[in-house]
Order: structure tokens, then C-alpha cells, then sequence
């Protein structure tokens, strides 16, 4: 493979085979990275009886991870444009390993405050900047949306795969506490592994970082902040993150008020959070690119998911319709893993140079997942005052996001035409 004196290497140094390396390996590491975190989207039951927690407790954890996480973003993307990718996707690999072992110990639930706190400096100041960036390094601007499609598709897949084997560990144990032990160790292997691959195959890319630029020098967020089309993407990636987490709610749902049982609500949730996937960001990725912009397809995918989520409202919650409710609740999967798996293409219709890219990623990240810091405790405290009756009040909050993610997309797409058209006028080019 070619490169330069430096050893750098841009994405047509690589040889075919090389990217699409690099594309699953960042794919099944976002996979598996965050699977420890957000452990109780798929085993939400054994979880809380591991831990011995409320459903308050329960997603205050990842409230809290979520806090962090917030104050983290900017910085994360800042850092990604100053230090190679390599080096902070292995490094983040290994922090979250380390403190996965830790986990599985079940520690007391203050720990545990502190072991999410931890997650997030590892997940999102160090790694989170290169899940994005490493899929724009190794593709142009014009197939970034179909690429980060397939990344999604890979995560689905190999997140499937995970959760089933993980489903019949948890459930080959009569005690949950050991079942979820044997999951978090699993999970900590994987993610080191996804460590020693990176600091391997990873290479030095052309253009990823700036020489000699200060590591936090607010010029870059600066020039990126003065993309109107940046804001607009950021506020829809709220509405669509917010449906999109909110999802993982219809689990409870199942169980308490379908009266379904945990093993079927788990396979359930396995398909939804990753089966689904395989398909879903793959086409909508495919959509995306032939459409030219991942912001129409953004419109139309939430007027689907609008329908799913009234139909969840006004369908008698009787035991006897599990079936249709599995089927909608997969086909809302569907469609919210499909626009989160497009969301960041948002950036590339904003034409951020690969410079910046990082730094964008980072700001729209504060804004766009600071659901996280909300919501699970939110929605917690609704479950746990409302009891049943708190379904329906999450389902229409839910639909209130959809409503606003139309109106966001729709103007991310009218700022992006006007900062196309003004680069154009200047004879500026995107690559």
C-alpha cells in the first residue's frame, strides 16, 4: 500500500480488504463497547435483580453515565481531531474492558456510580470521536451515509449474535447475579480483544489530525459552530436519539403490562436493539445516498415511527396481542435504528472538511445525546409513581420527539443547501 514520508495513508492507500476491516471492526467494537453500559435495554429484569435496584436506581445509572457523558462530547471530538485514531480507539477498548471486569464483581450500587462516571471517560472522551471519524477516514464524503449504514448493520449483526448467546447464559443460570457475572465477563473479553485489533490494524491517516495545533484550541469548534446546518442536525439527533433509546422502554411494557415473560420480552428486545440492524441501517443508509440527503429520509422514517408508537397507545393492553406488539415494537426498531444509523450522515450534507469532522461530531454529540442524562430517570421515576399507566405517558412524550426530529431535519436541509450554495459561489470543494 502506498503513503507518504510520514507513514500516513489515506483511505485509497488501503487496500479493499483493509477497509472493510476496519469498517467491522469499528462496527462490532461500537457493539460491544457499549454493551456493558447499556446492559438493561436488552436484560432490563435480571439486571435489577443482580443489583438488587428500583427501576429509579436502575436508570439513574445510566442518567449519571449519561451526565458525563454530556460534559464529555465536545472535548471527545476535540481530541479526536489532535490524536490518531488508533491510538484512542485502543485505549479506550482497554479502560472499558478493565472496568467491565469490575462490574461483574456485582459491586455495591455507590461503586457502581462511580464505574459508570469511569465508562463515560473512557467510551466517550477517549473513544466516542473515533467511531465516526474512523468510518469517514476510510470513505469519500459522498458514500459516508452508506457506509455508516453498513457500520450500523454490522453492530446489529454482531449485537445479535452477542445478545442470543448472552440470552442463553443468562438463562442457563437459576441466580441472576451469576448469570449477569458470566455475561459482564464475556463482554470484557470481547471489548479487549477489539483492543489488540486496533492497536494492529488501525494505521496513521492522512489529514486526520492538524501538526503542531494546540489540543484545545476553540478555533476549530469555532468555524464548525458557524455551520448553521450543524445546529439543525443537532437538535434532530435529539429527536431521533430520544425515540431511538426510548424504544428500549416497550421491554418493561411487555412484561408488566402484556404480562409477558422475561425470557420471550428478552428475545424480543435482543431483536429489537440488534436484529433489526442487520437490515434497517444497511437500507436506510442505501436510501439515504440514493435520495442525497439522510435528512428527507429522517422525515419520513418518523412519521413511521409515529404510527407504531399511537398504535402501542389505543391497542387494548391485553396479554393476547403480544404477537401484534412484538411486531410493532420490531418494526419501531426498524425504523428508529435505521435514521439513528444515518443521523451523523446529517454532518456530511453540512459538508464539515475531515479536519473538522471530529470537532463536529463532538458538538453535535452535546446536544444531540444529552438524552441520556435525562430520561432513563425520568422515565424511571413516570414507571415507578405510574405504574401500567406510565406507558402511555412515555408513548406520547416519545411521539412529541418524532413530531419535533420532522421539523429539525427539514430545516437541517434548508441550511445545508444554502452552505452548499455558498461554497459553490466561493468555488470551494468537498472531497
Amino acid at each position: 500500500m502506498a503513503g507518504n514520508a510520514l507513514g500516513e495513508k489515506s483511505y485509497k492507500d488501503l487496500s479493499t480488504p483493509h477497509r472493510w476491516m476496519l469498517l467491522i471492526l469499528v462496527s462490532m467494537g461500537s457493539s460491544v463497547i457499549y454493551g456493558p453500559i447499556y446492559l438493561k435495554t436488552v436484560f432490563y429484569d435480571p439486571l435489577m435483580q443482580a443489583l438488587g435496584c428500583t427501576n429509579t436506581e436502575l436508570n439513574t445509572l445510566v442518567s449519571i453515565y449519561g451526565i458525563a457523558a454530556v460534559v464529555f462530547y465536545f472535548f471527545s471530538g476535540v481530541i479526536a481531531d489532535k490524536i490518531r485514531v488508533r491510538t484512542l480507539s485502543w485505549v479506550g477498548y482497554l479502560g472499558v474492558a478493565l472496568l467491565t471486569f469490575y462490574y461483574a464483581t456485582l459491586p455495591s450500587y455507590g461503586t457502581l456510580v462511580v464505574v459508570f462516571i469511569l465508562y463515560a471517560v473512557f467510551s466517550i472522551l477517549i473513544w466516542w470521536g473515533t467511531r465516526y471519524k474512523l468510518v469517514r477516514m476510510i470513505c469519500d464524503e459522498e458514500e459516508y451515509s452508506q457506509k455508516i449504514g453498513l457500520s450500523y448493520g454490522i453492530y446489529g449483526g454482531v449485537g445479535l449474535v452477542l445478545s442470543l448467546i448472552q440470552t442463553a447464559i443468562v438463562a442457563a443460570f437459576p441466580d441472576a447475579a451469576m448469570g449477569v457475572t458470566a455475561l459482564l465477563i464475556i463482554s470484557g473479553v470481547l471489548i479487549l480483544l477489539c483492543g489488540i485489533l486496533a492497536f494492529i490494524f488501525i494505521p496513521k491517516f492522512e489529514g486526520e489530525i492538524i501538526p503542531d495545533a494546540k489540543m484545545f484550541d476553540f478555533r476549530a469548534a469555532g468555524q464548525a459552530l458557524k455551520i448553521p446546518a450543524v445546529w439543525w442536525a443537532a437538535l434532530t439527533m435529539i429527536c431521533v436519539y430520544f425515540v431511538y433509546v426510548g424504544a428500549s422502554f416497550t421491554t418493561p411494557f411487555m412484561t408488566s403490562v402484556l404480562a409477558a415473560p422475561v425470557v420471550i420480552a428478552t428475545v424480543i428486545s435482543v431483536v429489537r436493539s440488534y436484529g433489526v440492524s442487520i437490515l434497517s441501517a444497511p437500507v436506510f443508509g442505501w436510501v439515504a445516498k440514493k435520495v442525497g440527503s439522510p435528512s428527507k429520509v429522517i422525515v419520513v422514517g418518523m412519521i413511521g415511527a409515529i404510527v407504531c408508537l399511537a398504535a402501542l397507545i389505543f391497542l387494548p393492553h391485553d396479554p393476547s396481542i403480544i404477537v401484534v406488539v412484538a411486531v410493532l415494537v420490531c418494526l419501531l426498531a426498524f425504523v428508529m435504528n435505521g435514521l439513528y444509523g444515518i443521523a451523523s450522515g446529517q454532518l456530511a450534507e453540512a459538508h464539515i472538511p475531515p479536519h473538522l469532522f471530529g470537532t463536529g461530531v463532538g458538538l453535535i454529540s452535546i446536544i444531540g445525546l444529552c438524552p441520556d442524562a435525562f430520561m432513563h430517570t425520568w422515565f424511571g421515576v413516570i414507571m415507578d409513581q405510574q405504574g401500567n399507566d406510565a406507558y402511555t405517558t412515555i408513548f406520547m412524550i416519545l411521539i412529541a420527539f418524532c413530531v419535533g426530529g420532522m421539523l429539525f431535519a427539514a430545516l437541517t436541509l434548508r441550511a445545508g443547501k444554502k452552505n452548499l450554495a455558498k461554497m459553490e459561489a466561493a468555488g470551494e470543494k468537498t472531497e
